[in-house]
């Protein structure tokens, strides 16, 4: 891993200002004439605003999520299908957590599986994150796992057996319905020392539509707002 960091702020910034801090540095891998892969959350949100100032310069985006479609399309920007599209140049999202090896946990927003079909459209994947989210392990964010609902006990079962502890994400009391029709199972007291072969095994659990570890799509260039300014990572 290389790092380089962009002069620091003149000001203490808030978690807010160092997402849209992140969002706009962003925009330096964006390739003019091109169709840009474009994630899911908060952070990603900021990138898609800063997106919209140069929205004449692209093609347009494929989105990771029906929200980002939604903001994307409100401020202009056209939205491609994935599968209009062969190859993207460079997918940008978030993570809610990333190692110094590129490996992320993904999924807060619920989107995992479409944001790893669409990382894995995509020649580099750029993190865009403030500094929280950088460990030395992965397993301090809960770890989201999209579940075909017949199988959540199943599922919670086995992660049990793993030391971990699963629960179905609810919202307004109900479980979440993601995108795709399926429900996140967030498991909680895990340690993954060995991100792609964890990927590897729990893809393989039936029932499991995609696991939050992102090991085999993990990003090439995280973009780290840091309270000395915005800190690039190369891995």
């Amino acid at each position: 891993m290389t790092t380089s960091q962009t002069p620091a702020p003149t000001t203490v910034l808030s978690q807010d200002e160092l997402k849209t801090l992140v969002g706009q540095a962003a925009l330096q891998y964006v390739v003019p004439g091109e169709i840009v892969g474009v994630g899911t959350g908060s952070t990603v949100n900021k990138f898609i605003d800063a997106l919209a100032t140069i929205k004449d310069q692209i093609k347009g985006a494929v989105s990771s999520s029906l929200a980002s479609t939604e903001r994307l399309q409100a401020l202009g920007i056209k939205v491609f299908d994935s599968n209009e599209v062969n190859r993207l140049s460079v997918y940008i999202d978030g993570a809610d957590e990333i190692d110094g090896h590129g490996n992320m946990v993904k999924g807060g927003g619920a989107a995992l599986t479409r944001e790893k079909i669409v990382a894995a459209q995509s020649s580099k994947f750029v993190c865009i994150a403030d500094d929280s989210k950088l460990v030395q392990t992965l397993g301090k964010f809960p770890l989201p796992v999209e579940v075909i609902p017949m199988a959540t006990q199943r599922v919670i079962a086995q992660f049990a057996a793993k030391g971990g502890v699963g629960k179905v994400r609810l919202k307004d009391g109900k479980p979440l319905v993601t995108d795709n029709g399926q429900f996140i199972v967030d498991v909680t007291g895990l340690q993954i020392t060995d991100p792609l072969a964890f990927e590897a095994e729990v893809s393989q659990w039936p029932g499991v539509v995609t696991v939050g570890v992102f090991a085999f799509q993990r990003a090439q260039v995280c973009l780290l707002g840091t309270t000395s300014g915005v800190k690039t990572l190369i891995f």
